[in-house]
């Protein structure tokens, strides 16, 4: 279920749009959720990864950033990763359409609370898994979401990096990964040279010796 979704303006955190879920559940907790998203929106940069999932308890926060503009959203951790991040893209889509000349001008908090109706009606038509809409968005690449670095809450805030630094890292394992992968292909395929060619030296001595023999 999509609990929480906030739009921040990246440069400075500043959130321009918001929608909750009335919940029980989240309700007890929502202050340290919307908290935790803030610090989160202050730690981005120009050079943060443009998509992100931060698990933090038993939820999860999904960011997006394009044009300047962060698009987070707080859900359960079984709600589907594809789902979330299709209801972002869309959220993307609109809001740029409609304010994407007035994101760097604004200087009030919560400018554009108008846009919390799409907002809703959105989420409206992503929390019923079973439509159409829904299946389709399941079976879809949506670029390979399954491939998003994922994070700690603890790990960003406790640590105080920027986001941007956790990426590097991220950048860095792959790359080394990627090496690894390299050398292991490598590695076997000069064993398997050398193997060929044990066989290769034992197939010519007997040729050699089938020919003296005989001959």
């Amino acid at each position: 279920m999509v609990l929480m979704t906030l739009i921040a303006r990246v440069a400075d955190g500043l959130i321009l749009s918001a929608s909750m879920q009335e919940s029980e559940e989240i309700g007890k907790t929502a202050q340290q959720y919307q908290n935790q998203a803030k610090m989160l929106f202050r730690k981005l940069s120009d050079q943060s990864p443009t998509r992100c999932s931060i698990e933090t308890g038993p939820y999860v926060f999904h960011y997006l950033i394009d044009s300047g503009v962060c698009f987070m959203v707080l859900c359960e951790k079984t709600f589907s990763k594809r789902l979330a991040f299709g209801y972002l893209n869309d959220l993307q889509t609109e809001f740029i359409k409609q304010y994407g000349s007035e994101v760097r001008i604004v200087s009030r908090p919560y400018c554009f609370i108008e846009f919390e109706t799409f907002l809703l009606k959105t989420k409206k038509s992503y929390l019923d898994t079973r439509s159409h809409r829904n299946l389709n968005q399941l079976n879809e690449d949506l670029n390979d979401v399954q491939r998003i670095m994922l994070q700690n809450i603890d790990d960003i805030l406790q640590r105080g990096e920027q986001l941007s630094v956790l990426d590097d890292k991220a950048s860095h394992l792959s790359m080394h990964s990627q090496k690894y992968k390299k050398d292991a292909k490598y590695l076997n395929l000069r064993s398997a040279y050398a193997k060929y060619a044990v066989i290769g030296f034992i197939f010519f001595i007997m040729v050699i010796y089938l020919r003296f023999w005989w001959w």
